[in-house]
């Protein structure tokens, strides 16, 4: 039995496990692994040159296609620069099984070439983290790396989806000892085949959870960030049931796609910020899916007012940051939504019509308002692109957003939309890394046309993203919101005026530290890494757009603002919704 056998069978174990695709980072120590994953018929494999890039492409094929992707690297720093990928994949819950190779335990701390400690290297990111033996000949060794390959993606795909690693030593020579290809012969038996079923509700805990539903005059729910492509529909049916407002997150998927969003609220974010229309319209108990939603209002509602509060986790997660007493339902989402909602469509519930629609009227006054701002506004504004990326991505489109300020944008701006269109960002870590990187990989594994809103710093961060663009022919709209440096500082007290605190350096330090102004022309880095640059003014933007989505390549429409400008910006549009809001009337 030769070393190719076990190889050959760690990948099509792989393959049986419901692996598809494969990301590949270039290295000797590896070469075994890469050659292996290359033969298989079963897999696509994509070759990047830069391992941080190469992670967060992985994670968002995974993201879209919501299955195991394996990410390989050589050994050293290689390996290293996989941790944020990592982090952000057992945040947000996606499925990566990362492979990196090692030298044998000989070679280990004495001195030998590109070799680091790479036992356990991801700590408590992993979800599972084993390492294998050296493959020897024997069928016992045989039969372990084909069950680990099998555990390694079900313990990735099983919820919590999140990142397994497992450490690969390889001894020289690394060129495979026999053929790689398919034998002909069946795999039979997969050695770690897992049948994996939601988690569900008894059903006097479901009933239990129901009459909470009953009592309450005054329900709100609250879907958070979630990928679960079946949760939307049903949410919609509960909050029917129940006369219950969802505000809805722009990554949550409810403001998006053909489900009733007739109690769907997208300026959530907006209407209960501190004032008289919220100290009106206060909720008695709040169900809450998904991660922590966007807004930062939203949290602060939840801490001052201190609802009853249910959050449904069928991963049996603990995700609840506002600091308030909780009911935790450890079970699937959308199960238990169904569920509530056939319950209360046959009883009712003490909510009045009223209240729900008090805050679809508040939600309707302050769009309108809104708009009617957006379209008299006669400068960059970079809340602008989303409703206009809203409008122009057709149904199947994805639509990522950068963590910081784009983020937030989304979720003041996204309107809701009967479109079919995926909304998603890296807000496991909320980190603005990898943000290109991880919409071209979700390109990659679509089909669709993307779009992404990326902030100039983020931008600059990940510009090796673009070379994963013109090596795989994956096509992209990125807007690019330059405001020449870190705009979301402004937002915060760093930059606020008034005494600063002695001894602080502010705010004479406020630019070098936070700030942090760069002065870059990205329209020749682009053109170097084989993308289309353009300058846009607020009105070529919605052309600009439009022409763009679907276009093969990337196309990089650079939309300049200033950074104090915008800060006044986003304080007018707030103070017009609340002038607005001061018109509506309490709830009967």
């Amino acid at each position: 039995m030769t070393r190719a056998d076990g190889l050959r069978a760690f990948v099509a174990e792989l393959a049986a496990a419901g692996v598809r695709d494969a990301v590949v980072c270039p290295g000797s120590r590896s070469t075994p692994m890469a050659l292996a994953l290359r033969a298989s018929p079963d897999l696509r494999v994509r070759v990047l040159y830069d391992e941080r890039a190469a992670g967060f492409f992985a994670l968002g094929m995974a993201r879209v296609s919501r299955r195991p992707v394996v990410l390989l690297t050589t050994s050293g720093t290689a390996a290293v620069e996989l941790s944020p990928a990592v982090v952000e994949a057992s945040l947000s819950r996606a499925p990566l099984v990362v492979l990196t190779a090692d030298r044998p335990v000989e070679l280990r701390d004495r001195g030998a070439p590109q070799t680091i400690d790479q036992v356990r290297l991801y700590g408590t990111a992993a979800k599972w983290s084993t390492e294998l033996p050296l493959l020897d000949g024997e069928r016992v060794t045989l039969d372990h790396w084909r069950w680990v390959a099998g555990r390694a993606a079900a313990v990735a795909a099983t919820g919590p989806a999140g990142p397994v690693h497992v450490n690969l030593p390889f001894r020289e020579p690394l060129l495979p000892d026999a053929s790689l290809e398919p034998d002909g012969h069946a795999p039979g038996q997969p050695f770690a085949e897992v049948l994996a079923g939601a988690r569900s509700l008894a059903d006097a805990d479901l009933e239990a959870l129901a009459g909470r539903f009953r009592g309450a005059a005054r329900g709100l729910i609250i879907a958070g960030p979630d990928d679960d492509p079946s949760l939307p529909a049903v949410l919609a049916d509960l909050a029917r049931a129940a006369g219950f407002p969802i505000l809805a997150d722009p990554l949550s998927g409810l403001r998006t796609g053909p489900h009733d969003r007739s109690l769907v609220v997208a300026r959530g974010d907006l209407l209960v910020r501190p004032g008289a229309w919220i100290d009106g319209h206060a909720p008695d108990l709040v169900v809450r899916t998904g991660a922590m939603p966007t807004s930062k209002p939203v949290l602060e509602l939840l801490a001052a007012v201190r609802p009853g509060l249910v959050v449904i986790d069928g991963d049996a997660g603990f995700r609840e940051a506002a600091g308030v007493p909780a009911t935790y339902v450890h079970a699937d989402a959308a199960r238990t939504a169904a569920a509530l909602a056939a319950r209360l469509a046959a009883t009712g519930t003490a909510t009045p019509e009223t209240w729900s629609r008090a805050w679809l009227e508040a939600d309707a006054a302050a769009s309108a308002a809104m708009i009617r701002w957006l379209a008299a506004l006669d400068e960059p504004f970079e809340g602008a692109p989303w409703p206009l990326l809203a409008e122009a991505l057709p149904d199947g489109g994805i639509l990522w957003a950068s963590s910081s300020m784009p983020v937030r944008d989304a979720d003041t701006w996204l309107p809701s939309t009967g479109r079919a269109v995926t909304v998603r960002s890296n807000r496991g870590a909320n980190g603005i890394d990898g943000v290109v990187s991880t919409a071209l990989g979700a390109a990659a594994a679509s089909g669709g046309p993307v779009a992404a809103v990326v902030g100039d710093l983020a931008f600059l961060h990940d510009l090796n993203a673009l070379v994963a663009a013109r090596l795989h022919h994956v096509s992209a709209t990125i807007v690019l919101v330059n405001n020449d440096g870190g705009g979301i500082f402004s937002f915060l007290p760093q930059a606020r005026p008034g005494v600063p605190v002695p001894g602080s350096g502010l705010p004479e330090h406020y630019e070098e530290l936070f700030g942090t102004p760069h002065g870059i022309d990205v329209g020749p880095a682009v053109a170097a890494l084989g993308g289309d640059h353009r300058v846009v003014g607020h009105r070529e933007l919605d052309d600009a757009i439009r022409a763009s989505v679907g276009r093969r390549g990337v196309t990089v429409l650079e939309l300049r603002t200033d950074r104090g400008r915008n800060l006044e910006l986003h304080r007018d549009v707030a103070a017009v919704v609340q002038a607005e809001l001061a018109q509506q009337g309490d709830i009967a």
